[in-house]
């Protein structure tokens, strides 16, 4: 049997009446495989090419929704034209002109740039003193990386980082696989998908991910719509595939549900 269960066959089938279907993606474990060095990820070509075709169907809208900010899922993801995106965990958002929506932007307060600095010398000098720990830098938030780290090393890395981060005002602490963020915004996946869904007017809205924050997306999903999780965890997601290898096979069965 391949990837798309017969349940999931059935709720793509569902699919091919429905007015204005919105399909988002999370980008990272999702759309492109996991690896060691952000600046690396790809999106897999055939699910690539399969997102590009949807971006062109009528009544069909595409979106991506990452943790990465908007510059950084740009360069990586070379999303279609056409595709929507919501970056920085639902705090930056930007649509095409036709949809007539409002771009949001990170412009931060002075106390929010304290909070940042505060965190990004903290998170510095735990990445220092810990071999195979990596840093990302993002407008409004720092990001600390041990997936190349010893896995007792990765441990203790990240520990050190929630010990020395709590209390710090205008400052929240993400967990995702393998990395720790530490934001002076405050926002969810599950805030990012419902304005795409208020943007596209959609009926519908599948939506897939593979991390512990697209649980809020998840969450945000109403009766009638799809969620798929990527890989394995606990999940809200009524749905499973067992990595982005398989996004493809669900991608093109809803292009062929919808092209009918």
């Amino acid at each position: 049997m391949g990837p798309i269960t017969p349940d999931l066959a059935d709720a793509i089938e569902s699919l091919v009446d429905t007015p204005i279907l919105l399909i988002a993606l999370d980008f990272d474990g999702t759309l492109a495989p996991l690896v060691d060095r952000p600046e690396d990820a790809r999106p897999l070509p055939a699910a690539s090419e399969a997102l590009a075709r949807l971006a062109t169907l009528e009544n069909t809208v595409t979106a991506l929704i990452s943790g990465r900010d908007l510059a950084s899922l740009r360069a990586v993801g070379r999303p279609p034209e056409q595709t929507l995106l919501v970056g920085s965990h639902g705090t930056e958002r930007w649509a095409p002109e036709i949809f007539g929506a409002e771009d949001e932007n990170i412009d931060l307060s002075g106390s929010q740039t304290a909070a940042l600095a505060k965190a990004t010398g903290i998170l510095e000098a735990i990445s220092a003193a810990n071999p195979g720990t990596t840093l990302e830098y993002k407008p409004a938030s720092i990001v600390l990386h041990v997936r190349q780290a010893a896995p007792e090393v990765a441990t203790a890395a990240l520990r050190s980082a929630h010990d020395q981060l709590d209390g710090i005002e205008n400052l929240q602490a993400l967990d995702g696989k393998a990395v720790l963020e530490a934001s002076v915004l405050v926002g969810t996946k599950g805030d990012g998908l419902n304005w795409l869904r208020e943007v596209a007017d959609a009926s519908t809205v599948l939506f897939a991910g593979d991390d512990i924050t697209d649980e809020d997306a998840f969450a945000a999903l109403r009766p009638g719509d799809i969620g798929v999780k990527i890989g394995s965890g606990k999940s809200r997601a009524q749905f499973r595939l067992n990595g982005p290898g398989e996004l493809p096979a669900l991608l093109e069965s809803i292009l062929d549900m919808r092209s009918l």
